[in-house]
C-alpha cells in the first residue's frame, strides 16, 4: 500500500507545473528540481569524500520531493573510491518549509520515476560496497539502508521543526550509470524496515 500511495503521489508531481529554480550543475552534473516539492538554493563541490557535492535546498510540500539527476556517465569516474563504475558524495543542507514537523527523513534511488530501483540495475547507496562510506547527519542519530526491494535511506532519531534545517551525507554509485535517474524525498517514514542499521558520522 505504501507503495502504491507513493506511486500516485509521484504521478501528480510529474503532472504538476512546479516553481522551479535554475537548475544546479556541479562538474558536469545536473540537479534540477522541475518536478516539484523543493526548490533548489545553489551547491558547490566536485563530489569526492574530501569535496562532495553539497546541495541546499527547501523542501515546500508535504508530499515527496523529487531530484531529478542527470549527466552521469562513465568518464565522471568513482569520487569516492568503491568498486563501482561510477560514485559521488553529496551532501544535501535541507530546510524545512513545510507546516509539519519531520520525525524521519527518507530517500530512494529510482531510475525510472514510476517504478523502484531493484537490485539488478545497479543503482544504489553504495550497496555491497567495498569500503566502508559515509552515511551522516547533524541531526538525525541514525540511518537505516535498504537494497530489496528498493534503494533506500531513511535518517530518523530528531524532530525537525517548521523553518529548521537538517543536513545529511550519503554516497550514491551505479554499476551502468544512466544518464537520467531521480532522487525521491519523502518526510515522516516508517523506520522499522529490513536492511542494515548504520550509526551516522
Amino acid at each position: 500500500m505504501h507503495l502504491l500511495a507513493v506511486a500516485a503521489a509521484l504521478a501528480v508531481a510529474v503532472g504538476a507545473v512546479a516553481a522551479a529554480a535554475a537548475p544546479v550543475v556541479l562538474d558536469g552534473i545536473t540537479f534540477d528540481d522541475e518536478l516539484g516539492g523543493l526548490v533548489l538554493r545553489g551547491g558547490s563541490g566536485r563530489g569526492t569524500l574530501d569535496d562532495p557535492f553539497v546541495l541546499h535546498e527547501d523542501i515546500t510540500d508535504d508530499g515527496p520531493a523529487v531530484l531529478t539527476i542527470r549527466g552521469l556517465r562513465s568518464e565522471f569516474g568513482n569520487r569516492v573510491a568503491t568498486q563501482h563504475t561510477v560514485g559521488f558524495a553529496l551532501t544535501k543542507v535541507v530546510r524545512n518549509l513545510t507546516t509539519r514537523q519531520w520525525d524521519s527523513f527518507e530517500l530512494e534511488l529510482r531510475e525510472i520515476l514510476t517504478r523502484t530501483s531493484p537490485y539488478e540495475d545497479g543503482l544504489s547507496f553504495a550497496q555491497d560496497a567495498s569500503r566502508d562510506v559515509v552515511v551522516g547527519s547533524d541531526r538525525f542519530t541514525h540511518a537505516y539502508r535498504t537494497d530489496e526491494p528498493l534503494d533506500e535511506l531513511v535518517f530518523s532519531g530528531a524532530s525537525i521543526l517548521p523553518g529548521e534545517t537538517v543536513t545529511v551525507r550519503f554516497v550514491v554509485t551505479d554499476y551502468s550509470p544512466t544518464y537520467q535517474f531521480y532522487l525521491v524525498q519523502r518526510r515522516n517514514a516508517p523506520v522499522a524496515l529490513d536492511g542494515r542499521a548504520t550509526a551516522p558520522r
